[in-house]
């Protein structure tokens, strides 16, 4: 792979660049660093202005230097009514690769200063007429007058297809100093004033200026603001550095017809210096396919808004699931997955290579290339192309897709809606490794638990016996055979010690066992290869020597429990052959005994027998009790951990509960969320149902009591049914049937996490209107689909990706609701729709709009996007592809223009 390589960033702008070998077209709207008021050589001179350049070419070479250097991409060479002077600077500028807009600056003949832009295919002698249709014929005059006023002016340069912009607005010659009254409110009012320029921001103006620039006087109120620029005089290197002499334009390919663009749209188009600098978020850069049916695709991504549009079967849903393929990331819902498996098996088809790069800016700015061929699994390389260890979870984490109707599909599941709020959530992480060790304590407590109950159990049935045995012992002893084979009862007694003795040493030899199993230590974590670089290094080396030492110690402990356990055993084996060599001689005398009790019928053996079994369920008495204590520090830790354990689980719904209570806060007037702990009682409902012959009506009363405590549940299991009867209100034969629930179960439901529910309300009414809230299930499938488009719209770092949301969306709310909501994220967040509404890239001003065309069908045909199909609505090709395929065609299309303004 080649090196991802980055390009240079200008401060405001987003380079694309790609390797040479595997170059994707850039495209979409960017922001663009303008100089709009830049003056020509022959300016200075004609006022007298001081200058260290002697000549045209010096002045005209430095220029463009300082704007290569300050990262200027766009000038306007703007002369007092005159253009022939400017046409070196121009040229100048053009040969190093700026964009110039050529024009004029304009005096109308009440005295207001207007800078009218033309696209730069517009000659001299065009603009030398309507220099002559504004009156101007005498160039001797150093800053002429023209005989149109302010509001005509602004007329006809709209006819001349020009955007003029209020030059120096507050200052003299600017339209709020040099006209007052009506005329100046008129003038301000007009709908062709798109763009006023100030030296620096609003605030900083005087307070009777703000109210004006605020849209807070009642007199100058506008329906929608001019665009507020920074462009002052610039006739100097050292000016043209200024913030006050350029801002930040937003445009996808530079032209008149953008520049308007992004002054009706300047919320979100222009940026000037003083304004608040947004946080790089992480994000897709590039894309490719080969093989398939979009082979030899490439797509440039926009940071902001991108919008796949195209007829039906052109690709759009084929890019949507091939960004989820890439990635590794699997459906929510099951109708979605079905259809993500078969594009994968029809469309992309085995053999297919998707490769994505993405670049992420936390903690500092890395680029991965993500690589997957179907059916292999994604492959994760660095720049230089190595492959990582990682998974594209690793480097692209938290990131949303969702398949046609998998938004309306996920509504129908409550449970699953408290997973869009972990990401407005601030997560504890210590209380999350908490939780983890908590868990896995519980589970070892109701292991030990369970193991000492199963002992226990056994002990009993073993002891139970013993009082029979021991009754049995009795008769015999009472017909003598006790005093006459006392010697080979004593001998009984001394075999189950010696079987004692042995099992005593098994667990030393399982301790012996165990701490060879772990050793020798591993050091390697605070090696010197491991400290290097490490500030406090050499002191955290000691650690070394300490572990070595440790392991040295260890290992002679083990050596000397092992010699000390062989040395006892051989002990053993020793005292043993002198123990049988005496019971030898005993057990002569036993059998001679045992002859002579046969005669008189009497069975010594059984005799003997019974002493054996009673000396071995003896020594049970007392292992019971050693049980039974264990088993008392076993609950009562399990005690303290089952309070840790719910302590964490509050911790853990107070998170969720603030973090809807944030999104309320955000979507005040839309969605309201609410969440309720343990609110889904499907892992108790199931658990319960491993019970033999509880009616699902008992379960379901248990689980529909509000609030419900496990703990409480359990200890009324225990407490046996009337408890549960009384309190749940079940039938005797179903609470029977629970209260005598195996342990292990009971402890099972103690352990359980009940996950947290959330219910969403959303505002019907029309904007303007008394709210309407509505829950979920009550509301139609758009609605519900609008109330979860609205959360995912919210603020965080990792792309979005919906395919065709509004198929179960209701129109009014696409406008109303998320068209805004769009608008602001996309500025902290990238987002990849596809759509057949207008709505969302024309009102969303889509910064990137790419048109799929496609021949054949998807299984044996092709896609493609076009060049001239990248674009911005500001370009002509893509919005009359937008006025083509979208919903509504052009008709529609001008209609949103007219009644939003865009």
């Amino acid at each position: 792979m080649d090196n991802l390589a980055d390009g240079s960033l200008n401060p405001e702008s987003r380079s694309t660049a790609a390797p040479e070998v595997d170059r994707v077209p850039t495209s979409g709207a960017r922001f663009y660093r303008c100089a709009l008021q830049v003056n020509p050589f022959a300016y200075l001179k004609r006022h007298n202005k001081s200058t260290e350049f002697e000549s045209e070419g010096e002045y005209n070479k430095a220029m463009v230097e300082t704007c290569q250097e300050a990262g200027i991409e766009v000038i306007a060479v703007t002369d007092h009514y005159r253009v022939k002077d400017s046409m070196d600077l121009v040229e100048a500028a053009r040969d190093a690769g700026i964009f110039v807009f050529p024009g004029f600056e304009a005096k109308s003949k009440d005295g207001v200063h207007f800078l009218c832009l033309f696209d730069q295919n517009a000659t001299e002698d065009s603009l030398e007429r309507i220099i002559g249709e504004c009156g101007i014929h005498d160039f001797n005059a150093l800053s002429p007058t023209g005989n149109l006023d302010a509001m005509e002016l602004l007329d006809r340069a709209n006819e001349w297809g020009a955007v003029c912009v209020a030059a120096h607005a507050i200052a003299g010659g600017g339209l709020l100093k040099e006209l007052s009254g009506q005329p100046c409110i008129n003038v301000w009012k007009s709908p062709n004033l798109l763009a006023c320029a100030l030296p620096g921001s609003v605030s900083a103006t005087g307070d009777d200026i703000r109210r004006i620039l605020e849209n807070k006087d009642a007199q100058y109120k506008r329906d929608r603001l001019p665009a507020f620029l920074n462009a002052s005089d610039v006739d100097s290197p050292k000016k043209l550095r200024e913030d006050r002499a350029s801002c930040f334009i937003k445009m996808s390919s530079v032209s008149v017809e953008a520049l308007r663009q992004a002054f009706l749209d300047p919320e979100f188009r222009v940026r000037l210096h003083s304004d608040e600098k947004l946080a790089p978020h992480t994000e897709f850069l590039r894309m490719r396919w080969k093989g398939g049916f979009l082979d030899g695709t490439a797509v440039a991504f926009s940071e902001n808004l991108n919008v796949l549009i195209g007829g039906r079967g052109t690709g759009k849903s084929t890019v949507i699931e091939s960004i989820r393929y890439v990635l590794g990331l699997e459906p929510l819902g099951e109708q979605v997955r079905k259809a993500h498996e078969g594009m994968v098996r029809q469309v992309l088809k085995s053999g297919t290579k998707i490769s994505m790069d993405v670049r992420l800016h936390k903690p500092s700015r890395r680029l991965y290339r993500i690589e997957r061929t179907v059916p292999n699994p994604p492959v994760v390389k660095d720049q230089g192309g190595n492959v990582l260890p990682l998974l594209p979870s690793d480097v692209m984490p938290h990131v949303e897709i969702f398949g046609q109707h998998e938004i309306s599909e996920l509504a129908q599941k409550p449970a699953k809606l408290t997973r869009l709020l972990e990401r407005f959530a601030s997560r504890d992480p210590e209380l999350s490794s908490r939780k983890v060790k908590i868990q896995r304590e519980l589970e070892r407590s109701r292991n030990r638990i369970s193991d000492t109950l199963r002992e226990i159990g056994e002990l009993e049935d073993r002891i139970s016996s013993l009082p029979g045995l021991e009754e049995m012992q009795k008769r015999f002893q009472q017909a003598g055979l006790e005093e006459r084979l006392k010697e080979k009862g004593l001998l009984v007694r001394e075999e189950r010690l010696l079987a004692a003795l042995q099992e005593r040493l098994e667990q030393y030899r399982t301790l012996q066992i165990e701490l060879g199993e772990n050793l020798p230590i591993d050091t390697a974590f605070v090696s010197a290869k491991a400290l290097e670089g490490l500030p406090n290094a050499d002191i955290l080396s000691e650690n070394a020597k300490i572990l070595l030492l440790l392991n040295e110690r260890l290992e002679g402990v083990g050596k000397q429990l092992a010699n000390a356990l062989a040395e006892a055993e051989r002990g053993i084996e020793a005292m043993k052959l002198r123990w049988k060599e005496r019971r030898a001689a005993s057990e002569k005398d036993y059998e001679k005994i045992l002859r002579e009790l046969q005669k008189s019928e009497i069975d010594g053996a059984e005799f003997i027998r019974l002493r054996r079994q009673i000396e071995e369920l003896r020594p049970l008495k007392e292992k019971m009790q050693r049980l039974k204590r264990d088993l008392e520090a076993h609950e009562a830790r399990r005690h303290e951990l089952l309070i840790e354990w719910e302590a964490t689980k509050i911790a853990e719904y107070q998170e969720i509960q603030t973090a809807a209570e944030k999104v309320s806060r955000k979507l005040k007037e839309r969605v309201q969320v609410t969440v309720t702990m343990a609110g889904d009682k499907r892992p108790l409902s199931l658990l319960l149902h491993e019970i033999e012959y509880v009616r699902s009506e008992a379960i379901d009363r248990i689980c529909s009591s509000v609030p419900i405590s496990l703990s409480d549940l359990v200890q009324r299991c225990r407490a046996g049914k009337e408890s549960l009867i009384e309190h749940y209100h079940i039938s005797s034969r179903s609470a029977e049937r629970i209260a005598q629930a195996p342990p292990d179960l009971l402890m099972k439901i103690e352990e359980l996490e009940l996950p947290t529910t959330t219910e969403v309300e959303l505002n019907t009414a029309p904007k303007g209107k008394p709210a309407a809230w509505k829950k979920l299930p009550s509301l139609s499938t758009g609605q519900k689909t609008t109330a979860i488009l609205l959360l995912l719209l919210l603020e965080s770092e990792a792309p979005l990706v919906v395919d065709q949301p509004e198929d179960d969306l209701d129109n009014r709310f696409i406008t109303e609701a998320v068209v805004p909501l769009m608008r602001q994220g996309k500025q902290r967040r990238q987002f990849v729709f596809s759509t057949h509404n207008a709505n969302i890239p024309v009102l969303g001003d889509a910064e990137l709009i790419l048109g799929l065309h496609a021949t054949g069908d998807a299984e044996h045909g092709n896609a493609k996007i076009p060049v001239e199909h990248m674009g911005s609505i500001d370009s002509r090709p893509v919005r009359e592809l937008v006025e083509d395929i979208l919903e509504g065609g052009k008709e529609a299309f001008e209609t949103r223009f007219v009644k939003y303004g865009f």
